[in-house]
């Protein structure tokens, strides 16, 4: 007998002899007895083995066990595990790799550790189930999206994350050498899925985004996963439609598929009426100048406090826990924004809100030549340095437009974690690349 059996396949081979692989989880040795948490990636499994057979295994260690597979004594079954009515007899374990003694106890439901702590022991504490789940929900997310992209009729495409101009302009960008050259970390793939709009008409893509914001908050990082989409022959009405599509499609079906999961993090399933209330900007603030007292008519855009605060009029007036807010001043918007024609103050620009936060930015694009060197100009962008975005326009592109969701921030919301950095499975920020930049010195 040879072949591997995933833990979870063991629940109909009881009185089978099966082999599983796995980690040891958990130790529980009673001297002659004990019993070992054994988990594979698909469950966790008791594991009853003699004190002889257990010797020095201790959590951690990777085995590979032939058992018989058991009914659990009533008295004993765990309800809160798929596998918890039944029990592997071991008749032999295989040590495949030992651990040492871990720094901290791995064996708690949750990984009650400090931030620092929980990022410096990274290739330890994302082996804990509960750190695990975190990512198997940002994975059912990005394949959600796929799906959505591809309803849409999108085409995937995989960008470059090297440019030789700041893609948004500004100075929060990453500057490389580049065989003598300079070059930079792209802050977006924004020129590049606008070039493949001219060429394949709806495409999508998914791309670190890098931005050197001097900035230490719970919902920034330096790299971050966006997940983008460009569409062409659009209208703005359209471009709504697209991402309140996109977002609720993520977030229903993962709620419904993880279920189990979100009960685990104590957090309820996403609130999605049949429409996503839209807001201008100049009536979100509105609505909060009149729930709150605040006088933001002076304003270019929504604070922290204030997409809570609109988030929470949406729960309570549309039962809703997106928000869609629209028609942002064109001068706090990138070059390639398309101006309002009624109001050219203000932008064809949209941000999607979700529990308080923003997870997607947008806008429809200029999409006419000589317009859009004129508002790169007007930026302070030098469109000689993106030679290859222009020529794009100057040959012929259609009325297009497109947006980014964030995958750390969303994930971070469904989940109601505290910090960005529990959604970035090697985040970095100002003081991590890693390991601390800025080591504490015990």
């Amino acid at each position: 007998m040879s072949k591997r059996t995933l833990i979870k396949n063991c629940i109909p081979e009881v009185g089978k002899e099966v082999i599983i692989n796995g980690w040891v989880q958990t130790v529980r040795s009673h001297g002659k007895i004990a019993f070992l948490d054994v988990m594979d990636r698909s469950a966790i499994i008791q594991v009853v083995c003699t004190g002889e057979q257990l010797g020095d295994i201790r959590p951690q260690f990777v085995v590979s066990i032939i058992g018989i597979v058991a009914n659990r004594p009533e008295k004993l079954i765990n309800p809160n595990i798929s596998t918890g009515g039944i029990e592997l007899q071991a008749n032999k374990i295989n040590i495949l790799s030992k651990a040492e003694e871990l720094p901290f106890d791995m064996g708690s439901k949750d990984l009650n550790l400090q931030l620092p702590t929980l990022l410096d022991y990274r290739a330890l504490t994302l082996k804990h189930p509960k750190v695990k789940m975190i990512f198997k929900i940002q994975s059912a997310l990005v394949k959600e999206f796929r799906k959505a992209a591809e309803e849409l009729e999108c085409e995937e495409v995989f960008v470059s994350a090297i440019a030789s101009g700041a893609t948004e302009g500004g100075a929060e960008v990453f500057s490389i050498d580049y065989f003598g050259h300079r070059a930079f970390l792209t802050q977006s793939p924004q020129i590049y899925k606008q070039i493949m709009v001219g060429a394949l008409e709806r495409v999508f893509t998914i791309a670190k985004a890098y931005r050197a914001e001097p900035s230490v908050t719970t919902r920034h990082l330096t790299e971050a996963t966006q997940m983008d989409i460009e569409m062409a022959f659009v209208t703005l009405e359209e471009l709504l439609d697209s991402l309140e599509f996109v977002g609720v499609y993520m977030v229903k079906n993962v709620s419904e598929k993880y279920e189990n999961i979100l009960k685990e993090f104590n957090v309820e399933k996403p609130l999605i009426s049949s429409t996503v209330p839209r807001l201008t900007l100049r009536e979100a603030q509105a609505i909060i100048t009149k729930r709150t007292g605040r006088n933001l008519s002076g304003e270019l855009d929504l604070n922290p406090e204030d997409e809570k605060e609109i988030c929470a009029w949406g729960k309570e007036e549309h039962q809703s826990d997106f928000v869609t807010i629209t028609h942002f001043p064109t001068k706090k918007r990138a070059f390639y924004t398309m101006p309002d024609s009624n109001n050219p103050e203000y932008s064809l620009s949209y941000d999607l809100l979700f529990r308080g936060i923003e997870i997607l930015s947008g806008s429809q694009r200029i999409n006419e030549y000589e317009q859009l060197i004129e508002s790169m100009k007007n930026k302070g962008v030098n469109p000689e340095k993106f030679n290859i975005y222009t020529m794009a326009f100057k040959y012929g592109m259609p009325p297009e437009g497109g947006f980014s969701f964030g995958l750390e921030r969303l994930t971070m919301k469904l989940l109601d974690l505290q910090n960005i950095r529990e959604a970035s499975l090697f985040p970095r920020d100002m003081d991590r690349i890693d390991e601390r930049l800025h080591p504490v010195h015990k």
